[in-house]
């Protein structure tokens, strides 16, 4: 018998069957988005008729920094495959319970801090039911829409609190220093890095996509999923009723109206900026200049006096886009013709073409 040594196999690289960088880079949805975006921007700048005035970026962000807010912890529960419908009622039912409480001889800052607590008990409510119980996110947070925009109509009724002082107002609508940017900025940018380290930087973060791709697999690999979906929701929550508390002391007014449609907006920006409605996929950046986008296309169609509800029409349409695109992208790359891959002939172990590769071939004599 004879000992034959097969030539060593080659090894595979992950480098060898990827992309390159730069096309992992650029060739993406966020990517896309950005770039959409700066297009917009310029042809608004050249063609809408004081667009590029110095006052439009200070309104612009003050219109966008509510979704701006909520958008952050949306994108995550998006990540994971639920949603939050409930987010624009939470806003109103913390701009009510502002203003009833400041009206009740309570100052503005306990007033605020009972509201964001108002908003950790919402978010704690619809997480409890959708983590721990099991029903459906969409389900639950339709129902808690309905059920806190109704105990803000139910607590102020169709009147309005306006008694807030000019010192929250101004701050509320101030920029900083001899910028045009306002200081709601300043909090947004915080928590913005701060959802950014636990998204993209974390365990928890690679724990919400696993949640996403497959929750029962993360289930098994250690990820505590009831838990996650929890934080998640209380996050949303506590944004909301912030952006809550934003909305009313920059209009100085208090309704139990406020806010309203709000959630679509928000979920709009998320999708259309990179986020799978199915859930696994996304990146925060992605999602901030889709925040853009919708702010910069309503701020130029305002000045080109558009309608409201044309403007409405044509968010609810970039959302169904921002659904169906990827999908239709998908079914056609599989549509599309690949060229096959020969396959390496394989080499038979005979004497003779173990020789000619240089091996052994030591025996015994029968």
């Amino acid at each position: 018998m004879s000992t034959l040594t097969a030539p060593e196999a080659p090894t595979r690289t992950y480098n060898a069957y990827s992309a390159p960088l730069w096309q992992r880079l650029l060739m993406t949805r966020e990517t896309a988005v950005i770039a959409l975006t700066a297009a917009v921007i310029l042809y608004s700048i050249v063609n809408v008729p004081n667009f590029d005035g110095p006052l439009t970026l200070k309104f612009l962000l003050q219109d966008i920094a509510p979704i701006l807010l909520i958008a952050l912890p949306m994108t995550l529960v998006i990540i994971t495959g639920e949603i939050d419908l409930s987010v624009a009622s939470i806003m109103g039912l913390s701009s009510v319970l502002l203003g009833v409480l400041h009206e009740g001889g309570m100052s503005v800052p306990a007033a605020a801090l009972l509201a964001l607590l108002a908003g950790l008990v919402c978010g704690a409510l619809n997480g409890f039911l959708i983590a721990y119980v099991g029903l459906p996110s969409l389900a639950v947070t339709i129902g808690t829409l309905a059920l806190f925009r109704g105990i803000a109509v139910g607590l102020l009724g169709t009147k309005a609190i306006t008694d807030f002082t000019e010192k929250w107002s101004d701050l509320a609508t101030g920029t900083i220093g001899e910028t045009k940017i306002p200081l709601v900025m300043i909090p947004f940018a915080v928590l913005a890095i701060g959802f950014v380290v636990l998204l993209h930087f974390s365990t928890f973060g690679r724990g919400v996509y696993d949640i996403g791709l497959n929750d029962e697999a993360a289930h098994f690999t250690g990820v505590d999923v009831a838990r996650t979906k929890m934080v998640l929701f209380l996050l949303s929550g506590v944004v909301s009723a912030l952006a809550g508390i934003y909305f009313t002391l920059r209009f100085g007014s208090a309704r139990g109206d406020n806010a309203t449609g709000y959630e679509l907006q928000v979920i709009a920006a998320v999708l259309l900026g990179g986020v799978s409605i199915f859930g696994g996929r996304g990146r925060l950046h992605g999602v901030l200049a889709g925040v853009v986008l919708i702010g910069v296309l309503s701020s130029a169609l305002r000045l080109e006096s558009v309608t409201v509800n044309v403007t409405n029409i044509i968010v609810g349409l970039l959302l169904v886009a921002s659904v169906i695109l990827p999908n239709v992208l998908a079914w056609a790359s599989t549509r599309l013709p690949r060229k096959a891959t020969p396959a390496a002939p394989r080499e038979s172990h005979t004497p003779e073409n173990a020789a000619s590769a240089g091996v052994s071939t030591r025996g015994s004599d029968s």
